[in-house]
């Protein structure tokens, strides 16, 4: 991490403030011993006897990617439980994805839903995201991702909702201003599609993130598990292991499971705004031991993708968004935004993330 993270803070040590929040707060906590996985058998346990009468324990939004895919590895396999692997199909799938999810679904004998995002209510969403051109591009994916997970699990009241979320690969997370938004902000999506969308989003899936975490979790009782975070995850051997038991084939890059978000990593937020999400990945990786400085900076000096191929990639994003590819390139060239040109919620949702850091629930470092 550098200082294209406009806030970053070095101690005397020359150490960052991402790195001492591990130290002190994250690996203290972090156990994939023996003592995470008795935690996580107790858990299961739990789970079975509560939904014994069920036809599901717990319900797996399925990427296709690593962390999701093995979440339903460690679900099925370590813990016992008998998942429904949920996938949301946004427009945007890589075949690579869409091979893996149904290599999984054969290989743990898992039942797979699919849920279709109306395509024209998409496009018109992140095609007006574009032209706010503010840097939070993948967040109309997120809300159609996330939000459908929780409406199917409140619609047949499943309670408890895996997820791959982890402190192996994750612990680093980007900065605001690298379009890490704190969370689904539903007065932000409103304003930027009344301002850019030109059809009404009447089936688009679209939750608060207040809603999911006051009402869903604290008043329905629904719980989000994170069993990633209770065993050893380390990216290489995880990805060995899928790829030995079912054939999954691993990416070359952290959410390379989606076309835009690839595109929008590795060609959008970098080239247009200065800011390589690569950085806060490799980062993780780092400070778990898994890949070294020197070896980040190597490869962060070049493009994840070669050039020919992100061209190519920007001709495909603007013909699927029906955008001509000069259409998509006056975009591009636009002057840059943030969510603070925008109506938003932002200091009440920080606040609430700073509660949620305070009692303990959420260890990582926001800003």
């Amino acid at each position: 991490m550098d200082t294209s993270d406009p806030h970053i803070v070095f101690d005397e040590r020359g150490h960052c403030d991402y790195c001492n929040n591990f130290e002190t707060t994250i690996k203290p906590n972090w156990h994939t011993d023996q003592k995470g996985l008795d935690a996580l058998k107790s858990l299961a346990e739990k789970i079975k006897k509560e939904t014994k009468n069920k036809d599901f324990d717990c319900i797996i939004g399925l990427s296709g990617g690593l962390d999701s895919s093995y979440s339903a590895y460690i679900v099925k396999e370590v813990m016992g439980l008998r998942p429904l692997l949920f996938h949301v199909d946004a427009g945007w799938n890589t075949d690579q994805a869409v091979g893996n999810i149904e290599k999984l679904v054969d290989g743990l004998g898992l039942d797979l839903y699919t849920e279709v995002i109306n395509w024209q209510e998409m496009k018109d969403l992140q095609v007006a995201f574009l032209r706010s051109q503010i840097p939070d591009q993948d967040l109309p994916q997120d809300a159609a991702f996330f939000s459908s997970l929780y409406k199917f699990s409140r619609k047949y009241k499943i309670k408890y909702v895996i997820t791959g979320s982890n402190y192996s690969t994750e612990c680093c997370r980007e900065p605001e201003e690298w379009g890490g938004y704190l969370g689904l902000d539903k007065k932000l999506f409103k304003d930027i599609h009344k301002s850019f969308g030109k059809r009404p989003l009447d089936t688009f899936p679209l939750l608060d993130i207040l809603t999911t975490k006051v009402f869903y979790q604290k008043i329905l009782g629904m719980r989000v598990i994170m069993p990633l975070n209770s065993v050893p995850f380390v990216k290489k051997d995880a990805e060995d292991k899928l790829e030995s038991l079912y054939g999954w084939q691993r990416f070359k890059h952290k959410h390379h499971e989606s076309r835009f978000t690839r595109f929008y990593e590795d060609y959008w937020l970098p080239r247009k705004f200065g800011y390589h999400k690569r950085r806060a990945h490799f980062s993780s990786l780092i400070i778990t031991g898994q890949m070294t400085r020197e070896a980040a900076l190597e490869r962060i000096a070049t493009p994840e993708m070669d050039e020919h191929f992100l061209q190519q990639e920007f001709e495909y994003v603007a013909n699927k968004l029906d955008l001509t590819v000069e259409e998509l390139q006056e975009i591009f060239n636009g002057e840059n935004k943030t969510y603070r040109d925008y109506k938003n919620k932002r200091k009440l949702i920080g606040l609430g993330t700073q509660i949620l850091r305070k009692i303990g629930l959420e260890k990582r470092f926001f800003r």
